[in-house]
């Protein structure tokens, strides 16, 4: 027991070493913020670890060369007297009111082996950051609006991420929320998508407004939007067009098949007789009866009922700055109007599952040409989601 003991103990000792050196060498690379975290991380694990003093040691010297460090960073931006300096100023004062707000909840570090506390100087940084805070959002508001100039779509969106992060920062500042909303505006791209029909067929109006719902088709975009009626207030830059180029209908079909059906089946039973003509007996003196099987045919006439109409379509991209045709897309489906059904002559007891199943179905009216091109819709929009969805402008 003792020398489990001394084991686990050689083992703690190793281990608080190996964590203190990796501290050690954290600090000698120069990384102050994460020696610091580290070190507070294993004082807050073991309060009595034999190498507590150590860790109390980093954190000081950490701290004092992680100030350092930041003040001579913002004493040289400040320097510089480059706006665009605001940012890093403002977030590095930040940082030095997270790494003292890190350690204060530990005070006092009694370091044993110096016989003293561990000195930090703590300062308030309030009106410091908020010095740095204003000139950080103005710098953002001046580098939106200068974004916000060059009026391409590109330079609108920058803008947008701009307003954005100076609402982080500052919530409700100025006019930001309006002129977030008109970089978001100018830096979407608008597409225009309309149908066109070159061919003989009438599509049915029910079928256009499915196909021009455009917001069942989960295709808008955060810069990307589809309209498909166009607004004047809009200058659009793209279209999209599905063109009909031939819808063809198949004429109504009836074909009919005859088969044959036969089957042996169990039809009754009757007494066995012996060689003398009387009903024979088994062991125990009863008479003896057989199945009786005779075999029962009928006719099955299946008749199947068939229409289908196939649309060919091409998905014109077009821009509609030049009028000119980007590029283009073949699409094509089929539906099938199908129903089968049968009758019988003969036995009904020949026929098959299938058959009988069969017989429970009837002759359907045909649908119409309409219906038959409005029951394509479905086909289509999947189809047309799939190529805008793949083939983004």
């Amino acid at each position: 027991m003792r020398k489990l003991f001394f084991i686990c103990g050689i083992f703690f000792f190793i281990s608080a070493c190996n964590s203190v050196k990796r501290n050690q060498k954290l600090l000698s690379n120069g990384n102050y913020e994460q020696a610091i975290e580290l070190a507070i991380k294993k004082l807050k694990k073991n309060q009595s670890s034999k190498k507590r003093d150590g860790h109390i040691a980093i954190i000081e010297q950490a701290f004092q060369k992680a100030v350092a460090k930041a003040t001579r960073r913002i004493s040289f931006l400040e320097k510089q007297a480059n706006t665009s300096g605001a940012k890093e100023i403002y977030y590095t004062y930040q940082n030095l009111v997270y790494i003292q707000d890190k350690i204060r909840p530990l005070l006092p570090l009694r370091n044993s082996t110096q016989g003293k506390n561990a000195v930090f100087e703590f300062k308030d940084y309030s009106s410091k950051i908020i010095a740095a805070k204003k000139a950080y959002v103005a710098y953002l508001y001046d580098e939106a609006d200068l974004y916000m100039q060059y009026q391409t779509l590109k330079d609108y969106r920058t803008a947008y991420y701009i307003y954005c992060e100076l609402e982080n920062v500052e919530p409700n500042y100025k006019d930001v929320r309006v002129k977030k909303e008109n970089a978001r505006f100018y830096g979407t791209d608008f597409i225009l998508l309309d149908l066109k029909n070159d061919t003989n067929q009438i599509i049915p109006a029910s079928l256009e407004q499915e196909l021009l719902a455009i917001n069942s088709y989960g295709i808008d975009e955060f810069w990307t939007q589809f309209h498909t009626k166009q607004d004047r207030a809009i200058d659009y830059y793209f279209g999209i067009t599905l063109s009909f180029i031939n819808i063809g209908i198949s004429p109504e079909r009836l074909n009919e098949v005859q088969q044959r059906r036969s089957k042996r089946i169990k039809d009754g039973w009757e007494y066995q007789y012996d060689q003398n003509g009387n009903v024979a007996k088994d062991s125990l003196g009863n008479d003896i009866k057989k199945d009786v099987y005779r075999t029962v045919s009928a006719a099955v006439i299946v008749t199947k009922q068939i229409k289908s109409v196939t649309i060919d379509a091409n998905v014109i991209y077009t821009n509609l700055q030049t009028n000119s045709v980007s590029d283009r897309f073949p699409m094509a489906s089929l539906f099938v109007f199908e129903n089968i059904f049968a009758r019988y002559t003969g036995d009904k007891r020949a026929l098959t599952k299938q058959d009988k199943r069969l017989l429970q179905n009837s002759f359907i009216n045909f649908p119409s040409n309409e219906q038959m091109v409005y029951d394509t819709g479905e086909d289509l929009k999947l189809k047309l989601k799939d190529i805008i969805k793949n083939n983004p402008l």
